[in-house]
């Protein structure tokens, strides 16, 4: 016999929403050189797609410069092919088994651009919080259904799971506009 919805659940995968979202903003690069601006990019090694820091070291000498030495050799032609092809808009030099990736400065029509891929993002952070309340609201009416809970209760606890989710999103989008904010500033 079930209580309803699981709260201890819903709020963990909710959570593994917002941690999935802040990473994917994080490495949305703002100006400054940062190692998790190559997060996103795997590269094929070895008969499968892997993800960039598990076959090179990735450092930040500068500001502006990130540096990507890759530990294979042979790998080098694959690490560069995977970065041009990121989307990241980054164009590696290749320094023997060495990676040297200057950021260009960012121009308004790239801002624009990753406040475009900020949005979708967070729009991927809202569905998969809705797709948790929705879970959660399947179980409700099922335990009504079974009659563990009554009408009341079911109510109750359905506007509990759908407080959760407004918070929930309130919190994707403050997090989305801050860093709007920060990807604008010049």
């Amino acid at each position: 016999m079930t209580d309803g919805a699981d709260f201890n659940d819903l709020k963990r995968r909710m959570d593994g929403a917002i941690s999935s979202f802040k990473s994917d903003i994080a490495a949305l690069r703002t100006g400054r050189a940062s190692a998790n601006v190559l997060d996103p990019v795997s590269v094929d090694a070895y008969g499968s797609k892997m993800p960039l820091n598990q076959v090179a070291n990735i450092t930040v000498p500068e500001s502006r410069m990130i540096m990507v030495s890759v530990w294979d050799k042979s790998m080098v032609g694959a690490v560069e092919k995977a970065i041009r092809e990121s989307n990241l808009g980054l164009n590696p030099i290749t320094d023997g088994a060495n990676l040297r990736i200057p950021l260009p400065e960012l121009n308004e029509e790239r801002r624009k651009e990753l406040v475009k891929v900020a949005h979708t993002y967070a729009e991927n952070g809202r569905v998969a919080v809705r797709h948790v309340r929705r879970d959660g609201m399947d179980a409700l009416k099922k335990a009504e259904k079974d009659g563990d809970i009554g009408k009341d209760d079911s109510h109750a606890q359905s506007e509990k799971v759908q407080k959760m989710t407004d918070d929930v999103i309130s919190e994707i989008d403050r997090m989305l506009s801050d860093k709007e904010t920060e990807i604008m500033q010049v």
